[in-house]
């Protein structure tokens, strides 16, 4: 035994156990995440539940079961609910019965006790709505301007249903290109008439070049308001096409209601879905998480604008960081004398790594915003005052903070890659005539590349999941626009952004349906980890590269 334990081998299975139960732990939480997020996407079956009370009253619910606890029998008297003497345990259940605007809320608990088997009538209908969450019921007719044009006992009422939801779809679509492209272009055009106006009242040209800008502005303008006025009428009349159709449904409780097709994105019939079909409605319902808008205060819809914000900000914080970050530990390990005053700059960036980030957040808030980005407003847009451009959080602010708040890793890992350069490949070149210069930047940089790499990597890990700093200088819960556009500059970086870590915060804790976003947490959060994996080993790829490439030189 005392040989065995000399040899080292109690260490070496120490530590292989240890990284196997680290490596158990990782693949658990994501594994953990991803059921309980992508979960959501699959379409559950709506269940009928009949349930009487101790008085004898029978009721009838729709609805999705979400997850069943047992509680002791004094919980669920405190919430109100009759439990029979000599019970100790009673099991409760959540049911997700939607119609939030007949019932007043989308959740409610029930327990098991005078609860019947459950039913799965195959003529229950889920309507995903763009406000107030999901309808559950059963489908009377389709109504065309108030008219029956099919009764839901027509055998091709399924198939007519679905041509009118997709009518409806391709109006909605149109609407949003109308509202977007076409108006939103005008509107941004009438807007820099405006501020070209306002550059005159500043500037005070001749009379003469005063009245030929006036008199180009207004012809501009009549031009655009006479495009608006056909662009108005044109979505006039889209609007009053999406109010044609509506489906009349019958609620649990035996209530009729009508619904307008225009506030629909998706009928289906769980109950009656093959599995098939209900792989590819997953398949469907994810790639629209991936790519559409958040709707429902985030609730509902998809987060593509948060993906979108978060590549951008990592993007443009890589820029700004990675030369600012060579170019310090070069200058620090190639140039600076040695001393004390190098040694006290060495441990300030140190400590830098160590500053919690919200302080960050509250420099970057003050300098760059506030003062860099004030006077930017004053010397470059002072037409546009007192509506900030660059003197409010956005993109380029926050990205600076980020750069800032990393630019210590990259150092650091920049200097350790100079470090392990040998010193003979420094006097080999020097040697042959090269000036130091040329053997910096020709030969001792080039090495150490890889550990550049291995900064930027790591920074990337660190700005990506980095949520407390951005509140503060760029980061919103709902932007209108995306920072990158087919508009001149085409790169915004003076607007807002969201970001998955802010989404998740805000959908995790801000959210008014706390049930309905939770599965949103999990998926956006699984998201993020996927999204930072693919970032680093995107970077670990090319260091890779970059290492095979001067191995034989290094070695």
């Amino acid at each position: 035994m005392k040989d065995w334990f000399k040899s080292g081998s109690p260490w070496i299975w120490l530590n292989g156990g240890a990284v196997a139960i680290s490596m158990i732990m990782v693949i658990g939480l994501i594994g953990l995440i991803a059921v309980r997020g992508f979960g959501h996407f699959w379409a559950a079956d709506v269940a009928l539940i009949k349930t009487t009370d101790h008085e004898g009253k029978t009721s009838v619910m729709l609805g999705e079961l979400v997850r069943s606890q047992t509680i002791p029998t004094t919980v669920a008297r405190d919430a109100g609910y009759h439990v029979p003497e000599g019970i100790d345990l009673v099991t409760r259940h959540l049911i997700k019965q939607g119609n939030r605007d007949q019932f007043g809320r989308d959740f409610i608990w029930l327990l098991g006790l005078g609860m019947a088997p459950f039913e799965y009538p195959e003529d229950v209908y889920v309507i995903e709505r763009r406000e107030w969450g999901n309808f559950y019921g059963q489908p009377v007719a389709l109504l065309r301007s108030g008219e029956t044009v099919a009764s839901a006992a027509e055998t091709d009422f399924r198939e007519q249903l679905q041509a009118a939801v997709t009518r409806s779809l391709e109006l909605h679509k149109r609407i949003k290109r109308l509202e977007k492209r076409d108006i939103g272009r005008i509107n941004r055009d009438l807007e820099r008439l405006r501020l070209d106006e306002r550059s005159l009242e500043l500037q005070d040209p001749p009379a003469a070049v005063r009245n030929a800008e006036e008199q180009r502005i207004e012809e501009r303008r009549a031009v655009l308001d006479a495009e608006y006025a056909v662009l108005r009428q044109e979505l006039d009349l889209l609007y009053t096409e999406t109010k044609r159709d509506s489906l009349r449904m019958r609620m649990s409780n035996d209530q009729e209601v009508d619904i307008n097709l225009a506030t629909i994105v998706r009928v289906t019939a769980p109950n009656a879905m093959s599995v098939p079909a209900k792989l590819g409605q997953y398949v469907e319902r994810l790639w629209e998480f991936l790519s559409d808008d958040p709707r429902e205060a985030n609730t509902e819809g998809g987060i593509f604008p948060a993906i979108f914000g978060t590549i951008s900000m990592v993007f443009v914080m890589s820029i700004m960081v990675t030369p600012f970050g060579i170019l310090a530990a070069i200058y620090l390990r190639e140039y600076a004398r040695q001393g004390p005053v190098l040694k006290l700059i060495r441990i300030s960036v140190y400590n830098l790594a160590g500053v919690p980030s919200i302080v960050y957040g509250v420099f970057g808030l003050g300098f760059f915003v506030y003062f860099l980005g004030g006077n930017i407003d004053r010397l470059f847009y002072e037409a546009a005052l007192p509506s900030p451009t660059f003197g409010t959080p956005g993109l380029f602010w926050a990205s600076l903070t980020l750069a800032l708040l990393t630019l210590p890793i990259v150092i650091v890992s920049t200097e350790e890659g100079l470090a392990r350069i040998p010193s003979t490949i420094r006097q080999g070149s020097l040697a042959l005539g090269a000036t130091k210069a040329e053997t910096l930047w020709k030969v001792v940089v080039p090495l150490a590349t890889p550990a550049m790499m291995t900064g930027l990597i790591l920074a990337i890990a660190r700005a990506a999941g980095e949520v407390a700093p951005l509140m503060l200088v760029g980061v919103v819960k709902l932007a209108p626009t995306l920072p990158v556009d087919g508009t001149f500059p085409f790169v915004h970086l003076e607007r807002k952004i969201m970001h998955l870590g802010f989404h998740i915060y805000d959908v995790g804790f801000q959210s008014p349906n706390v049930e309905a976003a939770r599965p949103l947490v999990y998926a956006t959060a699984l998201i993020l980890v996927i999204l930072i994996v693919i970032l680093n080993l995107t970077a670990i790829s090319i260091r890779n590269h970059l290492r095979e490439r001067y191995r034989s030189a290094s070695d």
